[in-house]
C-alpha cells in the first residue's frame, strides 16, 4: 500500500469518527430507542375482600352452570317442504316441463333446545321446536358433543311442549323443581343454544308470574307462563328456567317482541305443568284434558260493578257451551267462578291451568257467584271432542214480525237496529237487535262493543226490539253499570260491562 493510500484511509476513519460523535451529541438527553421488553402487570385486586353474598351469589351461578349444563341439549330440526308452499312457484314451470313437474328446494333447517329428564334418554322441548320435523329428521346434540338421532313421544299444542327421545343410556337427566313454590323477583338463569351459540347462560329474574301473552290463536291453549328478563332468544325455544338451586322451574318457550330477538321479556312453561303433560305423554302418547266447556275472561273494575261485587274478583262465564259438562252442571252465562276444589281463582288462565291438569271423568268443585248469592257446583269434566256443540240455545223462541226500528244512545255511543228474519237466522236467534254503528272511542268503543254485534240480553232482561233497550237503559242514571250480552257475527256470545 502507498503512503498517500495510508494517508487517505486513515482521514476517512477520523471523518467517521468525527460525524459520529455529531451524531451522539445531537442525541444526547434523549430516551432510549430500544424498548424494554419487561412489563410488570398489575395483578392486585381493586377490591381486596369481596362481599360474601356477592362472591355465594357468584359462586352459586358458577356450579349451577357446572351442574345443570349436561342436562340441556341441542336440538336441530330437518323439515321436509310442503307441497303446496311451492305450487304457485311451479306454474311458471309447467308450460316447459309439464303439469308434473315439482321445483325442487331444499330442506328447512331449525333449531332449539331440550332438557333431559330420564337417564334413558326421554328430553322435554317445545311443541314448535318439532312439530314439523320430517321422519328421522330430528338430531340431538348433548353438551359432550355427542349426536343421537331422536323419535318425537308426544306432542302437545295446547301448552306448546313435546317429549323426544334418544336411545342412550346413563345420561345426566335435570332436577325438577317445583314451580308453584316461584315468586316474582328471584334469580334464575335460562340455559339454551340461542342463535347458533350453544351452551350458553344467560341471568335475570322473574318478573310476573301467570302471564297470558296470547301465543295461539286457539282458545283451548294454556297460556300461564312465568316471564323472566333473563335473556332468551330464538333457539333458547326448549332449554331450561333455573333457580339458585339448580331446579329447572320452567321450560323456556317464547319472547315478547318486535324485531323477532330479545327486547327484555322471555316467558317459559312453569314446570308443574310441563311436568304433568310429559308424564302424559310419555304414558299415552296424547293428552287427554277435561272441558267445563265455557267461553271465560277476567273481571275488571266496571264489570265487577255490573254484577254487583265490591271488586273484581274470580273469572266470569260468557257463555256456556250446550250439552257441555258445564252445561250439565247448571252453570249459566253471567255467573262468575271464584275457585276451584278450594283454590281461589282471578284470572281465566288460572282457571284453564287447574282444569287442564284434569282428565275428562273427573269431578271438581266450582264456587260461583250469581245475583248476589255464593252457591257450589259440582262439574263432571268432559273432553274436548264433546265441546264441538253449538253455542246457540235461542233457536227455539217463537218469530215476530215487526217493522224495523233504528235508535242511537249517545250515553254509551251506539246506535242499533232491530232485526229482519233473514238476519235472525244467520245468527241463529229469535230476538234481538243489531249494533249498526259504534262512535269511535266512546265508552262502548273502549269496552269492545263493535258494529255488527246482535245485543239480545242487557242486565239478564231479553231485549227484542229497539224500545225494550230504550226502557231498560233509561232506568238507568249517569254512571250506573250495564251489562250487555251479544252475538257475535261467528255465533260466539260475549258479555260486555259498559258504564252510562
Amino acid at each position: 500500500m502507498s503512503k498517500k493510500s495510508l494517508i487517505a484511509g486513515l482521514l476517512l476513519i477520523v471523518a467517521a469518527v468525527a460525524f459520529g460523535g455529531i451524531l451522539i451529541a445531537s442525541f444526547s438527553g434523549k430516551t432510549n430507542l430500544i424498548a424494554n421488553p419487561q412489563v410488570e402487570f398489575k395483578t392486585t385486586p381493586p377490591i381486596e375482600s369481596v362481599n360474601p353474598s356477592v362472591k355465594s351469589l357468584n359462586d352459586s351461578f358458577v356450579e349451577i352452570s357446572k351442574l345443570v349444563m349436561p342436562s340441556v341439549v341441542y336440538i336441530d330440526v330437518t323439515a321436509d317442504v310442503k307441497k303446496d308452499d311451492n305450487q304457485n312457484k311451479n306454474r311458471g314451470f309447467e308450460f316447459f316441463f309439464g303439469p308434473d313437474f315439482q321445483f325442487e328446494q331444499p330442506p328447512m333447517h331449525g333449531s332449539g333446545s331440550g332438557v333431559i329428564i330420564s337417564k334413558n334418554g326421554y328430553i322435554i322441548t317445545n311443541n314448535h321446536v318439532v312439530k314439523d320435523a320430517s321422519e328421522k329428521g330430528i338430531k340431538v346434540v348433548l353438551n359432550d358433543k355427542r349426536e343421537f338421532s331422536a323419535k318425537v313421544i308426544g306432542t302437545d299444542p295446547n301448552t306448546d311442549i313435546a317429549v323426544i327421545k334418544i336411545e342412550a343410556d346413563n345420561l345426566v337427566p335435570a332436577s325438577v323443581g317445583n314451580s308453584d313454590n316461584v315468586q316474582v323477583g328471584q334469580w334464575v338463569l335460562a340455559i339454551g343454544n340461542p342463535l347458533g351459540l350453544n351452551n350458553t347462560i344467560t341471568a335475570g329474574i322473574v318478573s310476573a308470574l301467570g302471564r297470558n301473552i296470547n301465543i295461539s290463536n286457539d282458545s283451548y291453549s294454556i297460556n300461564n307462563f312465568i316471564q323472566t328478563d333473563a335473556v332468551i332468544n330464538p333457539g333458547n325455544s326448549g332449554g331450561a328456567l333455573v333457580d339458585i338451586n339448580g331446579f329447572v322451574i320452567g321450560i323456556n318457550t317464547a319472547i315478547k317482541t318486535t324485531t323477532g330477538y330479545y327486547q327484555g321479556y322471555g316467558f317459559a312453561v312453569p314446570m308443574n305443568l310441563a311436568k304433568s303433560v310429559a308424564e302424559e305423554l310419555i304414558k299415552s302418547g296424547k293428552v287427554e284434558r277435561g272441558y267445563i266447556g265455557v267461553a271465560i275472561k277476567d273481571m275488571d273494575n266496571k264489570e265487577a260493578k255490573g254484577f254487583g261485587l265490591d271488586k273484581p274478583k274470580g273469572v266470569l262465564v260468557q257463555n256456556v257451551i250446550k250439552g257441555g259438562a258445564g252445561d250439565e252442571a247448571g252453570i249459566k252465562p253471567g255467573d262468575i267462578i271464584f275457585s276451584v276444589d278450594g283454590k281461589e281463582v282471578n284470572a281465566a288462565n288460572e282457571l284453564q291451568t287447574i282444569i287442564g291438569s284434569h282428565r275428562p271423568g273427573d269431578q271438581v268443585k266450582l264456587v260461583i257467584y250469581r245475583d248476589g248469592n255464593t252457591m257450589e257446583k259440582t262439574v263432571k269434566l268432559k273432553p274436548r271432542s264433546e265441546d264441538n256443540i253449538s253455542m246457540n240455545d235461542y233457536s227455539d223462541r217463537s218469530e215476530k214480525s215487526e217493522e224495523l226500528k233504528t235508535k242511537s244512545f249517545d250515553n254509551i255511543g251506539i246506535t242499533v237496529t232491530e232485526l229482519d228474519s233473514k238476519t235472525k237466522s244467520d245468527f241463529g236467534i229469535s230476538e234481538g237487535i243489531m249494533i249498526s254503528n259504534v262512535k269511535n272511542f266512546s265508552e262502548a268503543f273502549n269496552r269492545g262493543l263493535r258494529a255488527g254485534m246482535v245485543i239480545i240480553e242487557v242486565n239478564k232482561e231479553k231485549i227484542d226490539n229497539v224500545e225494550k233497550l230504550n226502557s231498560v237503559l233509561s232506568g238507568k242514571s249517569k254512571g250506573d253499570v250495564v251489562v250487555f250480552k251479544v252475538v257475535l257475527q261467528n255465533k260466539e256470545i260475549r258479555l260486555v260491562a259498559v258504564e252510562l
